[in-house]
Parts: structure tokens; C-alpha cells; sequence
């Protein structure tokens, strides 16, 4: 059943990359419930301090306040790891397409640096996060590995190049990567704040302030919204995949396919709102349908999502309306 039931041997440590950011933070959470170490690597550039302190005092968890663009900071948190969760990165299509030389900084050669830091301490995994934008212009559905169209904006280049660094060091340099696409995950932590939050949780807090959300185009594009109980089993399952597993990307979500119209009329039930929302304009680089086809992740990563979108959108709104 899900990630719970994972065992891994007593002293293993695992370094979080990212790790006060949203997906970052939960991995953390879920590794020391689990009662294994954790060192946690964080430069605060996205990251929120608040989100580390209930773990700060716990004696499995170390914190590196530190920049995964910086080569020794990246060997110091990899000292002593057996795997790396490499979550560090900047998201958000919009922003990527103003700062694309910050985010080929960030996302390739920071990711860079991690893989080079692993191979070098003899990590035994490597995990790291790619994205469902890698799949750009590609229209058909569902989305599936080795169907790749012309990406879209700098950021899902970053991925791209990243996942073929990622097959690179486990050919040349027998370093194990596994590549998670994720596709729109949501829950809790996930800031629901800025110019660039998720659609969700950006709702989802200006329905609780009863404002007016804007709906980006006419609300008819469609994503696989994938829970983060999901991307935490996908992450800790690929710890303990086969090596003929690794050098290979893996989509990462539930297999299911939502309007964004129709989960903005469900958090209206579920809130008990009346709000008409405002329609803006499409988002440049934005891909207009995903839904992923997971069954590779199921055969080689043993990956089975638990988390329904309806499962996970009920748990994410009870969330907010205690920590807003």
C-alpha cells in the first residue's frame, strides 16, 4: 500500500534537494516518518524557512542552507548519502520565458552539479524531478515516454536537457538516475501566493478571501493533476528500482484528466461559493491538454498511485482551510 510499507535498511540517508520548497518539504516529512535520516539542501530563493521548522529539532534531519549552483556545497550534502531526491529548481512556465538565463543556471547546471557531486560520493541513486512539459507541442493523448514534441519555453528545455544528462552519468558513469515527469501536482504546502503560484491553491485562497480568480484562456484545457502522496511513492520507488530501470524518464501522475473549468466549479461546491471567475488570456508556452499514460512507471518503478484527483483535491481543500 502506497510508500508506507517501503523498507530500506536502518541507517540510510537520504539528501532533499529543494527541500523547503512544497514537494521538497513533504519528501522530508514522509522520510523521517518513516524513521530514516534525512539532510535537506535549500538555498531560500523559493523555499520557505517556516517550512523546515517543525523538523529542525528532530535527530534524524540536517539542514544545508546552501546553492546547488555552488560545486562544494553540492559535494558537502552529498557526503555520506545513499540517495539524492533532487527537487531543486525553478518552476513556472510564465517566469522561465522572462529569466532564461537564470533558470539554465538553475536547472541544468545546478542540476548538474548535483549529479557530478552523487557520482563522486558514490551515491547510490539518484532521483530528480523532471516535468510534463517536456511533451511541448506533442498533441497526442495520453502523453507518453518517447513522444516528445518541440518544447515550449526555456523551462521545459531545462528538463529536457536534464534528462539527457540523466541518461548520460548512468551510461558513462554507471551513476543510477530516474527521471520523475511530473504533471501538475497539488497539496498541502503548496504556496498559494505570487505572480506564478499553481492554479489550485491559488483558487482555492482567493475563494476563501472571496475574490475573483482569473482563469488563464477559456478554462477548457485539461491536466493530469497528480496528488503529492503520489510523487512522494514515485520518488522512494525509484530508490529501489532495478538498475536496468535507471538512465530513463518516468511519468509521474495519476493517469486521470480534469477541466480546469470543472475543478474551478468543484472547489466552488466544495467551498460553498457563488464567484463567477474572470477569463484572461492564454499563458505564453502553456500546453493546452495533458494526461499521462503511467504504465511504464508501473512495470519498472512498481509505481501505483493511490491518490485519485478526488481523493487528493478533498484532502489539499481541508488543508488550506486549516492553514490559510
Amino acid at each position: 500500500m502506497g510508500y508506507e510499507s517501503i523498507r530500506f535498511s536502518e541507517k540510510t540517508r537520504f539528501l532533499v534537494t529543494g527541500s523547503a520548497g512544497f514537494i521538497g518539504t513533504n519528501l522530508v516529512e514522509a522520510i523521517l516518518n518513516l524513521g530514516y535520516q534525512v539532510r535537506g539542501l535549500d538555498n531560500l530563493s523559493t523555499g520557505k524557512k517556516e517550512n523546515i521548522e517543525e523538523f529542525i529539532d528532530n535527530p534524524n534531519y540536517e539542514f544545508i542552507e546552501g546553492n546547488i549552483r555552488d560545486f562544494e556545497t553540492c559535494m558537502k550534502a552529498c557526503k555520506g548519502v545513499d540517495f539524492v531526491l533532487h527537487q531543486a529548481a525553478w518552476g513556472s512556465v510564465p517566469r522561465s520565458i522572462e529569466m532564461p538565463l537564470l533558470y539554465e543556471q538553475i536547472n541544468i547546471r545546478g542540476t548538474l552539479n548535483m549529479m557530478e557531486a552523487a557520482r563522486q560520493n558514490s551515491v547510490k541513486k539518484f532521483v530528480y524531478a523532471s516535468s510534463s512539459s517536456v511533451y511541448g507541442d506533442e498533441p497526442n493523448l495520453p502523453k507518453k515516454e518517447g513522444r516528445e514534441g518541440n518544447v515550449l519555453s526555456p523551462y521545459s528545455l531545462t528538463k529536457k536537457v536534464v534528462e539527457e544528462y540523466g541518461m548520460l552519468y548512468s551510461k558513462l558513469y554507471g551513476l543510477d538516475t530516474y527521471g520523475l515527469r511530473y504533471f501538475n501536482v497539488f497539496g498541502r504546502r503548496q504556496d498559494p501566493h505570487g505572480a506564478y503560484a499553481a492554479v489550485i491553491p491559488k483558487f482555492i485562497k482567493q475563494l476563501l478571501n472571496n475574490e475573483q480568480p482569473t482563469i488563464n484562456g477559456d478554462g477548457k484545457q485539461s491536466r493530469d493533476f497528480t496528488y503529492i502522496e503520489n510523487v512522494i511513492e514515485a520518488n522512494l520507488k525509484a530508490c529501489k528500482a532495478a538498475h536496468k530501470a535507471a538512465g530513463q524518464a518516468y511519468n509521474i501522475a495519476y493517469g486521470g484528466r480534469e477541466f480546469l473549468i470543472d475543478i474551478y466549479t468543484q472547489l466552488l461546491s466544495a467551498l460553498g461559493k457563488d464567484i463567477q471567475p474572470i477569463f484572461g488570456p492564454e499563458r505564453k508556452g502553456d500546453i493546452k491538454h495533458s494526461n499521462a499514460d503511467i504504465s511504464k512507471a508501473k512495470e519498472m518503478l512498481e509505481y501505483n498511485p493511490e491518490w485519485s484527483f478526488e481523493r487528493g483535491i478533498q484532502a489539499a481543500i481541508e488543508w488550506y482551510k486549516e492553514n490559510l
